[in-house]
């Protein structure tokens, strides 16, 4: 018996008579213990065009036993058994499957450019018990995979020779053609630099102010409209995602920072926000609005963090840039104790948690003391949020309760910030929040013109010891170099085109891994939500441009609700299905809806409305997306109001402050 002995001493004479009894090693024929199995193996060698490939395989049939039930097996039992399994069908057979699998690779390997014998020399050198059906996929399997190597080699050389990011300032044809300007307004919350910029941007001939929120670009809109520079109304369009109030004529635009007309010149643009260069997903855009924007005169309006990167920024698009480091306009202090209780709240108070559930909690808790709350968080739309804001503004409300929604946008004359916690959740996992976003929300108190000052605290000790430790910690700086770039579709149509590939997972991969990165100060990102919907869709039988569209809907993915509209609208649109909104069959729908519910129909009819734009063909019902949308906002608003004033009625009225605006404020 060949190969590793562990049979005892008798048991290897038998097994030894048998083998010289039957000839089996003149026929080619080894019997073997390996990986505790005992089997034929059967030995020959193909001739295939020049070729010769000996082979030392296991046939389908040659495994005979394993060596414990071998052992039980008397001599005679042992050669039915050899005798059975090695006729000379079994010998043909198997020299005629080796013949087919030489023949067949030695094709694939020639046409792919290899020499077949680098796989086909391992088929006489092969210690398995494995038959040699698996051996032979086995192999045929590492040519495969070379192949696709060389062909993956070959993908991203092409790839990187079509993108080079060092060219990305270039693609923006009209920026990079004109002698642009930067001049930067840095400054904490409070500190007057949008209300600067937007006055340079109401006096400029023509211009474009770039929000990071819808309601920010709703906000600037109207702060426009109402603008009377030269004693003339300013005509201008407000263009964001899922609205276009566009303007006959129009001057100026109010927009989402997504949605940056990077080809029509223009005397002014204010890119608002600047820190969020640094920001984990949508960072590309405000790289893309700066190499972009095709303004003489681009204002980068944020926290002082930027400096550093707007400067690296304006050094490598060789424009000139101005800087002006802004002090907040009244101080802001940390009060000296935590609140502790529920009665310690007072009017002007903006109290802060970091998710619906708990903003509707707290809100809840401070009802029941009687006092009137104002409700603004994420999942709001952004006419809800600045209805309920209004509700605070007006007096109409105590008390504010929402999310860090509140800490950029919607000018409110808050008091003091009160942080119920510092923990949030980060998508992955709770975590304490960053020194830059507790400084941000803390801005929000003292509003300039309405309070002397601005206080801060934490609701209980721990948080108010940690608010205290975030505020003094100093916010590191946004980095110079690896400013995100998102995947454009000229893009990913230059790497299928290079490529053949039309995968869109592959295509984003190629994207992030392949293309030329020289100096790494531009760096391709793609967020994880995309790459997720890329997985899916490339189930469907969608254009690569389809596919790219679908990936941005600007709907979340971890609800369910919105999850299926998503997956119904990808669908149709793999059908050719047009996809046509109706009105509420039955006009009270929305009022027996829950919250949620109202909440998520509105985000729906927004998203739909957004690719409604981008698709009108197949998503033709705009007009009544936002219509729909506008009476979800006015129902989500309604049941907030409902629910505030059902808590306040059980717990017999105010016990808080008297109506009116929050221009008391509180002085010391």
């Amino acid at each position: 018996m060949s190969d590793q002995q562990a049979f005892p001493p008798s048991e290897q004479d038998d097994d030894t008579f048998l083998e010289r009894e039957l000839g089996l090693a003149a026929r080619g024929i080894e019997l073997v213990k390996l990986e505790g199995r005992v089997f034929l193996r059967f030995s020959g060698a193909v001739r295939y065009e020049g070729l010769h490939v000996p082979y030392r395989l296991v046939p389908s049939r040659g495994v005979l036993a394993k060596p414990s039930k071998w052992r039980k097996l008397d001599l005679a039992g042992r050669r039915a058994l050899i005798e059975e399994r090695t006729g000379d069908a079994d010998l043909a057979r198997l020299h005629q499957d080796a013949e087919e699998f030489v023949r067949d690779l030695a094709g694939d390997a020639d046409d792919a450019g290899y020499d077949p014998m680098l796989f086909l020399d391992v088929l006489d050198e092969l210690q398995t018990s494995e038959p040699a059906e698996y051996v032979f996929q086995r192999i045929s399997q590492r040519l495969t995979h070379a192949i696709e190597r060389d062909a993956e080699e070959r993908h991203a050389a092409r790839t990187k020779e079509s993108i080079n990011l060092a060219e990305y300032p270039r693609s923006f044809d009209v920026a990079s053609r004109m002698g642009r300007k930067f001049i930067a307004l840095l400054g904490p919350t409070n500190s007057g630099k949008t209300h600067r910029a937007m006055e340079a941007l109401a006096k400029a001939p023509s211009g474009v102010y770039l929000a990071p929120l819808r309601l920010l670009a709703l906000e600037n809109y109207e702060r426009l409209q109402a603008a009377r520079p030269h004693g003339e109304a300013i005509k201008v369009s407000l263009i964001t995602g899922e609205e276009r109030r566009l303007v006959e004529g129009a001057t100026h635009v109010a927009s989402t920072v997504e949605m940056l007309d990077s080809k029509t010149p223009i005397d002014v643009a204010v890119i608002d926000e600047i820190q969020m260069l640094a920001d984990r997903d949508r960072g590309a855009a405000w790289t893309a609005a700066v190499c972009g924007a095709p303004a003489s005169v681009v204002y980068l309006v944020g926290a002082p963090e930027a400096r550093r990167a707007i400067e690296a920024l304006a050094e490598r698009l060789d424009v000139p840039l101005e800087v002006h480091v802004l002090k907040r306009m009244g101080p802001l202090e940390m009060e000296p104790m935590a609140v502790r209780k529920l009665s310690n709240l007072r009017r002007g108070d903006a109290v802060i948690a970091f998710s619906r559930r708990e903003v509707l909690k707290w809100r809840d808790m401070i009802t029941d003391k009687g006092l009137s709350v104002a409700t603004v968080y994420g999942n709001l739309s952004p006419e809800v949020r600045r209805a309920q804001a209004e509700r605070f503004r007006d007096g109409q409300a105590d008390i504010v309760v929402g999310t860090d929604a509140l800490a950029m946008g919607l000018n409110m004359p808050i008091a003091r910030i009160v942080m119920t916690t510092t923990v949030k959740y980060n998508g992955v996992e709770e975590e304490e929040i960053s020194a830059a976003l507790a400084k941000q929300i803390a801005g929000r108190a003292g509003r300039y013109g309405v309070h002397d000052e601005g206080f801060v605290v934490g609701y209980d000790d721990e948080t108010h010891q940690v608010m205290r430790s975030l505020m003094k910690e100093k916010i590191p700086a946004v980095a110079t170099s690896g400013f995100a770039v998102a995947p454009s579709l000229e893009q990913l149509h230059r790497i299928s085109s290079v490529t053949g590939e039309t995968s869109l997972v592959k295509l984003l991969k190629r994207f992030v891994h392949n293309i030329d990165v020289p100096d790494g100060f531009f760096y391709p990102r793609i967020t994880e939500d995309q790459n997720e919907r890329a997985e899916w869709l490339d189930t469907l039988p969608l254009s690569v441009a389809d596919k790219f569209m679908l990936s941005l809907v600007p709907i979340s993915s971890r609800v369910p609700a919105l999850q299926k509209a998503w997956e119904h609208w990808c669908l149709s649109l793999a059908k050719k299905i047009v996809v046509k909104l109706h009105g509420h069959s039955n006009p009270q729908q929305l009022f027996y809806m829950n919250l949620q519910e109202v909440e998520d129909q509105c985000r729906v009819y927004s998203a739909y409305a957004w690719l409604g734009y981008r698709a009108p063909d197949y998503f033709p019902s705009i007009a009544l997306a936002q219509e729909l949308a506008r009476e979800a906002s006015e129902r989500v608003d309604a049941l907030l109001q409902q629910q505030n004033a059902a808590a306040r009625q059980r717990h017999g009225g105010k016990q808080g402050g008297k109506g009116g605006k929050h221009h008391e404020g509180r002085r010391r």
